[in-house]
């Protein structure tokens, strides 16, 4: 998976993402389980939006990414928004040297990109080793139901004067996994620039994440879908976890 290009289109095609619900998702579950929380982070941050949300609500915030591109783009917003954040280029899985912290997120469906059993496990003991005793893991994926039936089979497309994509969706080697082939026409002054991505999406049950989050020392305190205060149910398409490490 490259994120070159990508990064840098990246705000422009998540215009409509909902990083305040992730801020909100996020702040309720720090106000019930850990109030005191101060030291967050944010692993997957991509280009900053939501470690900047959390800046801007007084955390003391460190965010991780694999793409050195993402966090230019990071430091680039963070710098015009006048917020601290420290950024770092790791990979998920294998953390070290950040420090503890009290409160570890990985979301807009981070951890999909991790796309085996002992990764995931391998990626929720690198969060592991990172957090304060009792400290929180929040994460979100998308449902098995979003992979098969929203995505899968499925294009999407945009025609803006500047930027125009074609985003197809095909059904992945593995089991529940989806591969997404993207097309991007960049305007560059009066001819169009073509960029090629492919980034493939895997996902497991509700219940083997529960038990890899106990096997790697975690207690799971909430389970819920699409940032309703639910449980998740055959049609949900993003379910979020809570957890607490023993």
């Amino acid at each position: 998976m490259s994120y070159q290009q990508f990064a840098y289109l990246y705000d422009q095609l998540m215009d409509d993402a909902p990083y305040t619900d992730w801020l909100s998702f996020i702040k309720t579950v720090v106000s019930n389980h850990y109030p005191d929380a101060k030291r967050f982070l944010d692993i997957g941050c991509g280009t900053g939006s939501l470690p900047i949300l959390l800046a801007k609500e007084g955390f003391d915030v460190t965010g991780v990414d694999l793409s050195s591109d993402m966090l230019t783009v990071a430091k680039e917003k963070a710098d015009q928004e006048k917020v601290q954040l420290s950024l770092f280029q790791q990979d998920m899985r294998e953390l070290e040297g950040l420090g503890k912290y009290d409160c570890v997120t990985i979301l807009c469906d981070s951890i999909n990109y991790i796309t085996t059993e002992e990764d995931v496990k391998r990626t929720f003991l690198s969060a592991k080793n990172h957090l304060e005793t009792n400290g929180l893991l929040l994460f979100d994926v998308h449902s098995i139901h979003k992979i098969k039936n929203v995505f899968t089979g499925q294009t999407f497309g945009s025609n803006e004067e500047q930027l125009s994509y074609i985003w197809q969706c095909f059904e992945g080697e593995l089991q529940n996994s989806v591969e997404h082939e993207l097309s991007f026409f960049v305007q560059t002054g009066e001819l169009y620039e073509r960029y090629d991505e492919v980034h493939i999406q895997r996902t497991f049950p509700v219940d083997d994440y529960v038990i890899w989050l106990n096997e790697c020392n975690f207690d799971v305190i909430d389970i819920t879908a699409d940032f309703l205060p639910e449980s998740p149910h055959p049609f949900s398409e993003r379910i979020l976890f809570a957890a607490k490490m023993r």
